[in-house]
């Protein structure tokens, strides 16, 4: 009896012996041998600074006076509305972002350029550094002032109610505006 007592054993030995060997060939073959797998993620980081090919970089610290609208500014304007005003105030500004249905009174719609605090840029730049008391819109205080101009810029592109502001008047608030 003693000498068939291993018997069924044997084919699970070398079963195992198989998996072992695989485990250890396919381990072998994943860590050096093959080259890994691209899943065509080409991830770029869109604060990156373009090409040389693209043209200079354009950089709105090195802008002495930002109350002035140039295209520059207001593409650089229309980048910083969509990173913190569009979810609200919708991509092309008219008040229809995913994030203003829910909110009362809705958000401004930049087109049409109805103010409720004064038109013009002095008037918007007040309100995007010290949003409205008793509704939805925040400061962005928090935001450099040379973006605040950007943002008023970029709105000033778009809107059907443009500022009548003197432009001495604007230079002279910006140079004390915070």
């Amino acid at each position: 009896m003693s000498e068939s007592s291993d018997v069924h054993n044997r084919g699970g030995f070398a079963a195992f012996i198989f998996a072992m060997i695989f485990v250890f060939a396919f381990f072998a073959y994943i860590s050096f041998i093959h080259p890994g797998v691209d899943l065509g993620e080409n991830v770029v980081d869109p604060n990156a600074p373009t090409t040389q090919a693209a043209g200079p970089v354009f950089k709105i610290a090195d802008v002495k006076e930002p109350w002035v609208s140039t295209p520059e500014i207001i593409t650089y304007g229309q980048k910083q509305y969509k990173m913190n005003c569009a979810t609200c105030h919708g991509d092309s500004g008219k008040g229809d972002g995913p994030a203003g249905g829910g909110l009362t009174p809705k958000p401004r719609n930049f087109v049409e350029g109805k103010w409720t605090q004064g038109g013009g840029l002095i008037s918007n730049f007040n309100v995007v550094a010290n949003g409205i008391p008793n509704t939805s819109m925040a400061s962005f205080k928090h935001l450099k002032v040379a973006d605040r101009w950007a943002i008023i810029h970029f709105i000033e592109s778009i809107t059907e109610n443009k500022s009548k502001d003197d432009p001495a008047k604007v230079a002279e608030f910006a140079k004390t505006a915070q």
